[in-house]
């Protein structure tokens, strides 16, 4: 069985944000349980370097948390006038120059942004409340594995705001438009059962059993040549922006280089 290198040396723990990397698994546990794995700028720059840090070899990313919740979400400081010391606060932000403020929000997206590149495959491994920020974390990646306690919401309107990094558009592609929007502007908990049946989640199961699970559905990624799986996901990914006839041509020249590969004659 996988191993999610839990009893290594961290290649990276800082900002609440601790990195594993056993051969061709690398796992990045939330370490802040004591703050419910509560999110902010420095949590996301520290995430923004885990994905510049994956060396080479790695294939699968699992996501997980320490405690009783994957991640209670923004840090409610942010929305204090004082904010966190050393980071903008939300006042602040709202005060700067169009620019600025795309910027701003632009650097905090890139956290939720490369758990998306074809050449891994990303699984998150959610107990308990995975609220705004959690839930988008969780979106950010390619699979997930939940426990029978989870907990989804998306509550940024109840706080007058939007979901904004960069989980309003795999939302609507697991669940559809019209129940994306009622999650959202409701910001109702989604259940694992919930979950399952709409496809936000690939499994529920018991707690205890979460690790598991996901060390098996890791073991069943690193199966296949890595090379298939790579482009494998890049075919699905780009399916939806393509039209039929274009989705057949990319399955074509896909298939071809794999034939070539296999057949030693890749350029």
């Amino acid at each position: 069985m996988a191993s999610l290198g839990l009893d290594l040396e961290p290649v990276l723990d800082k900002d609440g944000v601790r990195l594993t990397v056993d051969d061709a698994v690398a796992t990045v546990t939330l370490a802040n349980p004591a703050k419910r794995n509560a999110q902010g700028p420095a949590l996301w720059r520290t995430l923004i370097e885990v994905g510049r840090l994956l060396p080479g070899s790695v294939r699968v990313v699992v996501l997980r948390a320490e405690g009783k919740s994957f991640s209670a979400g923004l840090d409610r400081q942010m929305l204090t006038p004082e904010g966190i010391p050393g980071e903008p606060s939300f006042i602040g932000l709202a005060r700067s120059e169009d620019a600025e403020l795309d910027a701003t929000i632009a650097a905090y997206q890139e956290a939720f942004t490369w758990w998306r590149r074809n050449d891994l495959v990303s699984v998150a491994a959610v107990q308990g409340h995975a609220i705004g920020a959690g839930f988008q974390l969780a979106l950010a990646c390619d699979l997930r594995v939940v426990a029978d306690d989870v907990q989804f919401a998306m509550r940024e309107t109840s706080l007058g705001l939007v979901p904004d990094l960069t989980g309003t558009h795999p939302l609507v592609g697991l669940v559809g438009y019209a129940r994306a929007l009622e999650i959202c502007a409701t910001g109702r908990f989604v259940h694992a059962e919930e979950a399952v049946s709409t496809g936000l989640a690939n499994a529920a199961v018991p707690g205890e059993q979460l690790d598991d699970t996901v060390c098996d559905l890791v073991d069943a990624l690193l199966a296949a040549p890595r090379d298939a799986v790579v482009e494998t996901k890049a075919l699905l990914r780009g399916a939806r922006d393509r039209t039929f006839d274009e989705q057949r041509a990319a399955e074509r020249a896909a298939q071809a280089r794999r034939l070539r590969d296999l057949a030693g004659l890749a350029d």
